[in-house]
């Protein structure tokens, strides 16, 4: 002040104070300071007045213990102490952007993630406080942080080594607190608190995908989010990445993500195909780490249920009008083969498509059906088959055929699924070890589904032997019929697509052979 006055040309003058840190108020502070007059240093004040004291020049070389010292003494002996006390100092750094010019922030930052990790020590000796989260309590505190402050906080965590269950516990708290209400699309603000929480994100470690610590529904929600307000293209793939890696946890609803372009289709069909193929790259990475002799039981369970749920997918999306038949028959050509025992969930997604789109070419409609084996097929979905008038022809007799076979082999006593036939030249010595070791691993995978087939056929055998032991049970003591007439009814029950139908059928069946006579004629 003695500078300032001593540097005025006109003692009129008037000494204005420009960008003083913390306004009258901490000047007020200041002078009570110089003048002896008592008051309290608290943590909402002493970011104010350490950056006023600078300003000022309060330095021990004017007398001992000044201003500087003081609020230092309490930063360092109050403040750095407590987890509560140094988010409080924290968040006032938000307002005093000179408080970077002393390292407030900073050593707020390490001050929090230290006193994390030692609660988090002492959580784990303690008995009263084992099994809980010791960031339970502080996720609240944390969640008043700026995104810029509260990004180095957790950075911070995660290198002093706080559990990633504590860090994923603070990034959902904080994702809804500030991410609640309306998103707005050209709000800089939430996309950079997106992006941000992407990247503080821990990393899964390797083998755990399906047990991953950050739930699926978090991940879902920030993508939905993310599309909206368009992120950057590297924030969207890591998040369909995570999301892809423990896919079989997922429900329909987490997958019909709204599509932002209107003149698109009602769903991004895109970014699910996408997040299908992060997960049959993480399958195929784990049967390459399994390799061909080990059980990987697991992985093929995953793969029936990831088939289950996107074979769901299709049947939601198949009734939109505006849905490209590229982008449909994408996902059914990345899901592979041996994901599927039943094809029921694909012919009716098929033919929802068919029903919603009457005017694909003949050659469209052939092409969506050949994704359909009719080996697969239920009793019911064959009976539906035969009946359905949007199926390309080709379609209904290959059906047709493939119920005359299995009904044959059924009174053969035959069973469809009885034997496999290895792939021959497996041994060869012109093959690789490479292509020996595929060929395994895909002979390992067409048994699993075969046996998986076998009970889902035993199954259906068992019910149909358990309706005609009881209608069997039922004639013999009511009118005494026969275990003949029983036999014959529950196999003609398994024989035919309905009564009205059965001439219709038959019909069908003698074009197909008369059209195979008259071409082997020419």
């Amino acid at each position: 002040m003695r500078k300032m006055v001593r540097d005025l040309k006109d003692s009129s003058s008037m000494i204005e104070l420009r960008d003083f840190p913390g306004g009258p108020s901490t000047f007020e502070l200041t002078m009570k300071f110089c003048y002896g007059i008592n008051f309290d240093i608290t943590a909402f004040n002493v970011v104010s007045l350490r950056c006023a004291a600078g300003y000022l020049e309060m330095t021990e070389d004017y007398k001992e213990q000044n201003l500087i010292f003081r609020a230092e003494n309490y930063l360092d002996q109050i403040v750095f102490r407590s987890f509560h006390e140094s988010v409080l100092v924290l968040c006032s750094c938000e307002t005093q952007e000179i408080a970077e010019t002393y390292e407030i922030p900073d050593r707020c930052v390490e001050a929090i993630a230290m006193n994390a990790c030692r609660k988090q020590l002492v959580s784990g000796l303690s008995e009263e406080l084992k099994g809980r989260d010791c960031l339970e309590m502080w996720t609240e505190e944390l969640s008043a942080l700026g995104i810029d402050y509260y990004a180095q906080v957790v950075s911070a965590m995660a290198r002093l080594s706080v559990r990633s269950e504590s860090i994923v516990a603070s990034l959902v708290h904080y994702a809804k607190t500030s991410l609640k209400g309306i998103i707005d699309r050209n709000c800089q603000e939430q996309r950079k608190i997106v992006e941000a929480m992407v990247n503080l994100l821990p990393n899964d470690e390797k083998g755990s995908y399906s047990l991953s610590i950050i739930p699926l529904g978090f991940l879902f929600g920030m993508l939905k989010v993310g599309t909206i307000i368009d992120i950057e293209i590297s924030c969207r793939l890591e998040l369909e990445r995570r999301i892809g890696h423990q896919l079989e946890t997922a429900s329909l609803d987490d997958l019909l993500i709204p599509s932002v372009q209107n003149e698109d289709s009602m769903y991004d069909v895109d970014t699910v195909h996408r997040i299908l193929t992060f997960f049959l790259e993480r399958i195929e990475e784990e049967d390459e780490e399994c390799g061909y002799d080990s059980d990987s039981t697991g992985q093929h369970s995953s793969l029936l249920k990831v088939g289950r749920i996107m074979d769901a997918y299709l049947v939601e999306i198949a009734p939109d009008p505006y849905l490209s038949l590229h982008k449909f028959t994408a996902i059914i050509e990345t899901l592979p083969e041996h994901s599927r025992i039943v094809d029921d969930g694909i012919y009716r997604a098929i033919d929802m498509y068919l029903k919603a789109h009457p005017l694909l070419t003949e050659e469209e409609r052939k092409k969506l059906c050949n994704f359909i084996d009719c080996k697969k097929l239920s009793q019911e979905a064959s009976n539906h088959v035969a009946q359905n008038d949007r199926l390309p022809v080709q379609m209904v007799v290959r059906v047709l055929y493939t119920e005359q076979l299995r009904l044959k082999k059924a009174l053969s006593g035959d069973s469809e699924e009885g034997s496999w036939v290895l792939p021959s030249g497996v041994q060869s010595r012109a093959v690789s070890p490479r292509d020996t070791y595929a060929a395994l691993r895909r002979e390992n995978r067409e048994l699993k589904l075969e046996i998986s087939r076998m009970r889902v056929r035993v199954s259906e055998l068992e019910k149909e032997h358990n309706l005609m032991k009881h209608e069997m049970m039922e004639k013999s003591g009511n009118n005494g019929g026969t275990f003949l007439t029983s036999l014959s009814k529950g196999i003609g029950r398994i024989a035919t697509f309905g009564g009205e139908n059965r001439q219709k059928v038959n019909r069908k069946s003698r074009s197909v052979s008369e059209r195979k006579s008259s071409r082997s004629g020419r």
